[in-house]
C-alpha cells in the first residue's frame, strides 16, 4: 500500500535525507520526497502497521534534520 504525506523540509538536500531515513525504517517498501510538491510518498511492506511505521519514518527523520515535519 502506497500513502502520500505532507511534509515541511527546508531544502532539497534535507529531503533527501529524509528520504534515505525513511528507507531505512522497518516496515518501508520504498519511500520518495519531492522537495518542491512538499510531500512524502511511503510505499509500506504487507502487514506492517502504517501508523507504528510513519511514527518511527517521523522520529528517523528527525534524527538527520530536527526542524522536518511530516503531517500524519
Amino acid at each position: 500500500m502506497k500513502k502520500t504525506y505532507r511534509i515541511e523540509v527546508d531544502c532539497a538536500n534535507c529531503a533527501n535525507k529524509m528520504e534515505d531515513a525513511a528507507r531505512k525504517t522497518n516496515g518501508v517498501k520504498e519511500a520518495t520526497v519531492n522537495f518542491m510538491t512538499q510531500k512524502m510518498i511511503v510505499e509500506f511492506e504487507d502487514g506492517s502497521e502504517h501508523g507504528a511505521v510513519m511514527k518511527q519514518v517521523l522520529k528517523n527523520c528527525k534524527r538527520v534534520e530536527d526542524d522536518c515535519e511530516i503531517y500524519l
